[in-house]
């Protein structure tokens, strides 16, 4: 019994260890809202950085299993 409130106690303390305090965040609307041709641009700038590599490696994939060790 004793290990188990042991062990209860040290979880307690380390989980009074991690708390953050809040962050006192405000948020107002922008200045200047995006239009759409910028939100499109943005949209698609995001994507292709994130699917084009990985087009890329599937496209290739054949020489990277064939490749010779």
């Amino acid at each position: 019994m004793r290990g188990f409130q042991r062990g209860s106690q040290l979880l307690a303390a380390a989980l009074r260890i991690s708390r953050v305090p809040r962050a006192q965040l405000r948020s107002s609307p922008p200045e200047h809202p995006l239009s759409a041709g910028e939100q499109a641009i943005a949209l698609t700038v995001m994507f292709t950085s994130f699917l084009l590599p990985t087009a890329w490696v599937l496209a290739n994939i054949h020489h990277y299993r064939s490749r010779p060790e």
